[in-house]
């Protein structure tokens, strides 16, 4: 699974880097959080068949997908491209997929927190029904929690512990270091970082978000146009039990 792909330095690093990563790991699935591949806020349909081309099999996403009302008909018609399952009923689109992989289902799932961000209906609820409702299907089930508090998002790993074979973050663009497999089996990090620029801001122009931060003043950001990093999680699963086994984060710098 690849971090949160950040405008078009990041959609360039996949284009060069990712068949690469694919065949380096052998990987039978690519995930990717796509929300903020347009310009650093949402993603067009454009951007999500440039991420197709280059190998990423799901898209997820988070509280960026609403930036672009062009896209807002693909979350209806693209099974693969999901926005967060715990958002009101009626609004666009799907929160997770179910998919065959080499004659294995597996399930993607994209849930959101609720701290510093918006009200939606709970995540630790929507998570353990939607997990319960999922092991009909399979046990290899993989969530991408987007959030922004590191105690909300280690507490939703620890409460799907056993129910779901992975929690990975996003949302941050900060690629934390406690990747670990739980007791129950479920893989976990509270953030699998940024695929997007490295000498950046969260992906971000430097100067303009130093000067947001000393005058307080709400300037736009703006996509900081330099080489990228590849930077996400490698995840193995056991397809029986949906356990994991082995979840190992990557950083790969981009040769442009």
């Amino acid at each position: 699974m690849l971090g949160d792909v950040v405008g078009k330095p990041g959609r360039r690093a996949l284009f060069v880097g990712l068949k690469k990563l694919v065949q380096k790991s052998k990987a039978d699935l690519v995930i990717a959080n796509g929300e903020n591949a347009a310009d650093g806020r949402g993603m067009l349909p454009t951007d999500v068949d440039e991420l197709r081309q280059y190998g990423v099999d799901v898209i997820t996403s988070g509280n960026h997908i609403w930036q672009k009302k062009e896209i807002l008909p693909l979350l209806d018609s693209d099974e693969r491209l999901l926005r967060p399952e715990n958002y009101p009923r009626g609004v666009p689109g799907r929160g997770y997929c179910v998919l065959s992989v080499k004659g294995v289902s597996v399930a993607v799932c994209n849930l959101e927190g609720r701290r510093f961000l918006s009200s939606l209906r709970c995540p630790f609820k929507s998570g353990r029904e939607l997990a319960g409702q999922l092991h009909r299907d399979t046990r290899c089930i993989i969530v991408d929690f987007h959030a922004e508090d590191p105690e909300e998002k280690e507490a939703l790993g620890l409460y799907l512990d056993g129910a779901v074979s992975a929690v990975l973050g996003t949302h941050t663009h900060i690629q934390t270091a406690d990747q670990r497999i739980l007791p129950g089996g479920t893989g976990y990090i509270t953030d699998i970082g940024m695929t997007g620029p490295i000498d950046s801001c969260i992906g971000m122009q430097v100067e303009t978000a130093i000067r947001r931060n000393l005058t307080q003043m709400p300037l736009k950001l703006e996509v900081e146009d330099k080489r990228a990093v590849i930077r996400g999680v490698y995840l193995e699963i056991d397809v029986e039990s949906g356990r994991s086994l082995a979840l190992k984060p990557f950083n790969e710098t981009s040769p442009v």
